[in-house]
C-alpha cells in the first residue's frame, strides 16, 4: 500500500480545520491606568505613545480581572515592582506553612533563616496542541492538552520539591468543552471508550490536581478547546491556565503562576480539497472529499481487517492504519504493519504540492492566523520550520517521528541536551529546559504576548528566566552553567540581564540547517532506501 491520501489531513502532532483569531488587544491606551500605576504607556504597549499591541507585561496586567476597577492594586499584584527590575527581583509570591509541618518536605526556613519561599515553574509540553474541529468524519487528534510543573523551595541552593505539596490547575474562563466540540459524540466509535462529559482520554477535566511523575507534576490529556466560556464562538489559540501549589496538610497556598495552554484547530485542507478541488470531488464537506479521494485511489490496497470504503464507516481514525507515535505515547495502539506512518504519509504525499518553507508548513500546521512557530529563533533570527526540520521529504524520511526530532545541541555546542527530545531534557539544577526557556516552538522570548506573562510574574520581564534570584535566595557567585553537568565556576558575579541567555543566540544567521543535521538527515534518507 502506498502512502495514500489519508495523510492529506494529517500532520504529525498538528491538526486541523478552522480559522484562528488573534488575541484581542486594546486599541486605545487609557491615561488613567498610567496615572494610577505610575507607569508610562510604553511599559504596557509596544508603541511608546500607547494604544495597539500589548507587551508581555501589558498582557499580564490586562489579564488580571480587577485591573479596570483597581489598576494600582492590579499592578502591585502582577509585579510588586517597577517596570525596570532590581538586580535581585523577588521570586513568586509564597505563603509559610506551619512550623510543625508533618510531611518532612516543607520547612519554615529559607537557607540562613527567615520565611520559606516557593516558586512554581509551569509550561505546556508542546508549542501547540491540536485537535479536530469536527469529529463526525475524520479524527486525527483528540482534544489533549498537557501541562507540566516543577516546584522549588527558594534557597542557597534551591531545592526541587515533590513531597508534602499538592499542585492544581484550572483553565481560565474555560470550564467546559461539550458544546464547543462534538468529540464526546464520537469518542466511543473512534477510541473505543465511553467518557463522561468534559473528561479527556486520561481522566482529566478542565481543572483538577496534577499528578506527580518523579521530579515534576503533570496534567495529561486535558480536553481543552480553543473557545472560552465568555466567547464560545471566537477561537483563541492561546488559552491560559492557573497553577497553584498548596501545603498538602494545611492547604496553605505556597505559590502560583499562570501559563499558556496552546490549542488550535487551524488547518487549511480546504485550500485543495474544497468541493470541486482535487479530482473534482464534491461531497459537501472537506473531510468527506478527502475520504472519497482516499477510497478512489487506495481502497483496493486496504489491509485485512480494515477493508470497505472509508465513506461507509465514518467516523474514521486515521491512526487506525497509519501509526502515530503521538497517540501511541498517550497509551493508544495505532497503525498496521506495512502501512506508512501518519507523518510519512502526510509529508511524503505533499512534498511537491506545497511551497518549501513556513508558508508550506502553514498549509497544514496552525497556521496563518495562529502562528504556532513564535519562538525567539523565528522572531529574532529569521529561522523557520525548515531551518531545524528540513524540507518535507526530509521530514517524511524520519523513521521515528515525534520520538526523534532536531536537537538544540546540533547548533548550540555549549548546551548539553541529555535527552533525544528537548521537551524531556533537563539542565541547570535538575530543571527541565522548558521550565526556564518554555515549550518547543515557543522558546522565550516568544512573539506571542501571553507566553510572556509567566516570566513577567516571576522576574518582572519577559523570558527566558535569567534572574538568578527567582530561585536562589541570594545572587550566586560565578558564571551560569548551561550544561547541567556542574555548578557555577568561581569567578565574579554575573548580574542578570533583560536579554536572552547568550547560548540562545546563534553565532551566525541560521537560515539553513547546519552540516551536522544535513549529515544526519542524509543517513536517514539512506536508511529508507535500504
Amino acid at each position: 500500500m502506498g502512502p495514500g491520501l489519508l495523510g492529506i489531513v494529517v500532520a504529525t502532532g498538528i491538526a486541523l480545520t478552522g480559522y484562528m483569531a488573534a488575541a484581542p488587544t486594546p486599541t486605545l491606551a487609557t491615561g488613567s491606568y498610567a496615572q494610577a500605576t505610575g507607569q508610562s504607556c510604553g511599559v504596557c504597549h509596544v508603541s511608546p505613545a500607547g494604544g495597539g499591541q500589548l507587551t508581555a507585561r501589558g498582557a499580564a496586567f490586562a489579564a488580571i480581572p480587577t485591573h479596570r476597577a483597581d489598576p494600582a492594586g492590579a499592578w502591585a499584584q502582577m509585579s510588586g515592582s517597577a517596570p525596570t527590575p532590581a538586580a535581585t527581583p523577588a521570586p513568586m509570591a509564597t505563603a509559610t506553612p506551619p512550623p510543625n509541618n508533618t510531611t518532612g518536605s516543607i520547612g519554615d526556613s529559607n537557607g540562613g533563616g527567615g520565611t520559606a519561599r516557593y516558586v512554581v515553574l509551569a509550561w505546556n509540553d508542546l508549542g501547540m496542541h491540536c485537535y479536530n474541529g469536527d469529529f463526525q468524519d475524520i479524527a486525527i487528534l483528540p482534544p489533549y492538552n498537557t501541562l507540566w510543573a516543577q516546584v522549588l523551595k527558594v534557597g542557597d541552593p534551591p531545592a526541587v520539591i515533590t513531597q508534602g505539596i499538592t499542585v492544581s490547575y484550572e483553565m481560565e474562563d474555560n470550564s467546559y468543552s461539550v458544546g464547543k466540540t462534538n468529540f464526546w459524540s464520537y469518542v466511543q466509535k473512534l477510541f473505543g471508550v465511553s467518557l463522561p462529559d468534559n473528561i479527556g482520554l486520561k481522566g482529566k477535566g478542565l481543572s483538577g490536581t496534577m499528578d506527580l511523575e518523579n521530579d515534576h507534576f503533570v496534567a495529561e490529556g486535558i480536553p481543552l478547546t480553543e473557545f472560552t466560556d465568555s466567547q464560545p464562538s471566537t477561537p483563541e489559540p492561546y488559552q491560559m491556565a492557573t497553577i497553584v501549589v498548596r501545603d498538602a496538610v494545611t492547604g496553605v497556598e505556597l505559590a502560583r503562576t499562570r501559563t499558556v495552554a496552546p490549542v488550535s484547530t487551524e488547518m487549511h485542507c480546504d485550500s485543495c480539497h474544497k468541493d470541486g478541488g482535487v479530482e473534482r470531488i464534491s461531497t459537501g464537506r472537506v473531510a468527506t472529499n478527502i475520504l472519497a479521494l482516499h477510497d478512489k485511489e487506495n481502497q483496493r490496497e486496504y489491509p485485512a481487517g480494515h477493508t470497505g470504503a472509508l465513506m461507509d464507516r465514518r467516523p474514521v481514525l486515521c491512526a487506525e492504519c497509519h501509526s502515530s507515535n503521538a497517540l501511541d505515547a498517550a497509551g493508544l495502539k495505532t497503525g498496521v504493519a506495512g502501512v506508512p506512518s501518519l507523518s510519512k504519509a502526510m509529508h511524503g504525499t505533499h512534498a511537491d504540492k506545497v511551497p518549501v518553507g513556513i508558508d508550506g508548513c502553514y498549509s497544514c500546521h496552525p497556521g496563518p492566523s495562529t502562528k504556532c512557530l513564535r519562538d525567539v529563533m523565528s522572531s529574532q533570527y529569521g529561522m523557520d520550520c525548515t531551518s531545524c526540520h528540513g524540507d518535507m521529504k526530509q521530514v517524511a524520511s524520519n523513521r521515528s517521528p515525534w520520538l526523534s526530532e532536531p536537537r538544540c545541541d546540533s547548533c548550540h555546542g555549549d548546551v548539553h541536551q541529555d535527552n533525544a527530545l528537548y521537551r524531556l531534557s533537563k539542565g541547570h539544577g535538575g530543571l527541565y529546559c522548558a521550565a526556564c526557556h518554555d515549550s518547543p516552538h515557543a522558546i522565550a522570548p516568544s512573539s506571542q504576548p501571553r507566553d510572556g506573562i509567566k516570566f513577567e510574574l516571576l522576574q518582572g520581564h519577559n523570558g527566558p528566566i535569567d534572574s538568578c534570584t527567582v530561585c536562589h535566595a541570594s545572587q550566586p557567585q560565578g558564571v551560569f552553567d548551561m550544561s547541567g553537568k556542574g555548578g557555577p565556576a568561581p569567578v565574579p558575579t554575573v548580574a542578570p540581564t533583560r536579554t536572552p541567555l547568550p547560548t540562545m543566540a546563534p553565532t551566525s544567521t541560521p537560515t539553513k540547517p547546519d552540516d551536522r543535521r544535513r549529515k544526519d538527515r542524509k543517513s536517514r534518507d539512506d536508511d529508507d532506501r535500504d
